[in-house]
């Protein structure tokens, strides 16, 4: 038997999702399925000196509800967002973590930035107080990797435990490599997902002077993140997490879970090519790709759906456009896409897991969320994009892709058991 056979199967059995759109997956897949915008005027603070005023911001949001009270305050909003998506998994999936092996029960949630408002809180009260009143806790809560330590902690889960930081990337990641280490043997449970919280003050600063922010639409917020259309003008960010409960097929079937899907495939890729700048040959996101059907063990044409990174800004969506056609050839045009960011905004380092979830919902229910906001076609973006409604598809086959700066890439697919 070859080494690919005896690879253990790796499937979905719970999803846990913290975003504008809702807190729980259902919520948050009835609005997708809606067309539902979460974007709105940015509320965490006065943003009328900002060329960008528009967010995607989770409001009604109780970190005690999730968290103890002083652990919450210990701890960053990103943090707290992925404690939260962790236990709305786990729920989902009617899971209790205690009947698990710690030793075989890992977390791999990662941040494309951390803990940006502790960062940047802690910087003020340094400038204002003196270094004597910086808090303690304030390396802990900015690091990227001590979301994933405190989940792991809360939970007992004392299997593999590492933070992925890969821009906008993080989530595919993530989830991509928690399937590797399941694959190897070293864990039959793994939480695996991305989480952001960098609606800040310094975080939406910082991206407005890179002039990656959409401006154009600060009177009018619902219709700001238009991915494939002509007059994008850059993304909108958003906050929240996304979580999955990563399983082997054969520990899964043991306990008698509910089971979403399969994750079959994943790929990871560097552009090699700029800093920000996708490449504008596509060649690294192409690369990877093609990696990952391989890597699934499938066809090109297998793949009935693709969720975009579609970022809303020129560069991201014609040159993603251009990768899809290079490996898909003419199925590039029978295969139906999608951005959901159009209406969650963009996660970040969290984007590709709340992606992620949306995939296995699409498998699950048959429907394909919309990309909104598509009024003026752009000649440079010419695929099969699912526009303004959800539509009615059975699928087979799903696959997420996300890029980030760095040039890093990285996809997964998806499928239905069978």
């Amino acid at each position: 038997m070859g080494e690919q056979e005896t690879k253990p199967r790796i499937v979905i059995t719970g999803i846990g999702v913290v975003s504008s759109l809702g807190t729980g997956v259902e919520d948050f897949w009835d609005s997708l399925v809606e067309g539902k915008s979460g974007i709105a005027n940015i509320s965490r603070f006065d943003a009328s000196d900002y060329t960008c005023k528009v967010a995607s911001e989770v409001v009604d949001f109780n970190a005690s509800d999730w968290m103890d009270v002083k652990e919450a305050k210990r701890n960053d909003r990103y943090t707290h967002f992925a404690m939260a998506a962790a236990k709305l998994a786990l729920q989902e999936g009617k899971i209790d973590p205690s009947t698990f092996e710690p030793t075989r029960f890992g977390v791999l949630i990662g941040s494309g930035i951390g803990g940006i408002e502790t960062t940047q809180n802690q910087g003020r009260i340094l400038t204002e107080r003196g270094p004597r009143r910086v808090s303690p806790f304030m390396i802990p809560s900015l690091i990227a990797n001590i979301a994933g330590g405190i989940v792991a902690i809360e939970l007992g889960a004392r299997g593999p435990n590492f933070a992925v930081v890969s821009a906008c990337a993080t989530g595919t990641h993530a989830i991509g490599e928690s399937l590797r280490i399941m694959q190897n043997g070293e864990a039959d449970v793994m939480l695996a997902g991305g989480s952001e919280a960098a609606i800040t003050e310094l975080g939406v600063a910082g991206f407005c002077s890179m002039k990656a922010m959409s401006t154009r639409y600060n009177d009018d917020p619902t219709r700001s993140s238009r991915p494939f259309d002509a007059d994008r003008d850059g993304f909108v960010m958003g906050e929240g997490a996304g979580v999955l409960v990563l399983e082997t097929l054969d520990h899964a079937k043991a306990r008698g879970a509910k089971i979403h899907c399969e994750l079959i495939g994943y790929s990871a890729s560097c552009d090699a090519f700029h800093i920000t700048s996708p490449d504008v040959d596509s060649k690294g996101l192409a690369q990877c790709i093609t990696n990952a059907i391989s890597d699934a063990g499938i066809e090109a044409e297998d793949i009935d759906y693709i969720n975009a990174h579609g970022t809303s800004t020129p560069y991201n969506d014609k040159f993603e456009t251009n990768a899809v056609k290079k490996v898909f050839g003419n199925h590039a045009y029978n295969l139906k896409m999608s951005s959901t960011k159009s209406m969650t905004g963009h996660l970040l380092g969290a984007a590709g897991a709340v992606e992620a979830a949306a995939c296995c919902k699409v498998l699950e229910s048959g429907t394909i969320p919309p990309t909104i906001n598509y009024e003026t076609p752009d000649p440079e973006c010419d695929l099969d994009y699912v526009t303004n409604a959800s539509i009615k598809q059975d699928v087979d086959v799903v696959m997420s892709n996300n890029s980030g700066f760095g040039g890093q890439n990285a996809s997964l697919v998806f499928s239905k058991l069978k």
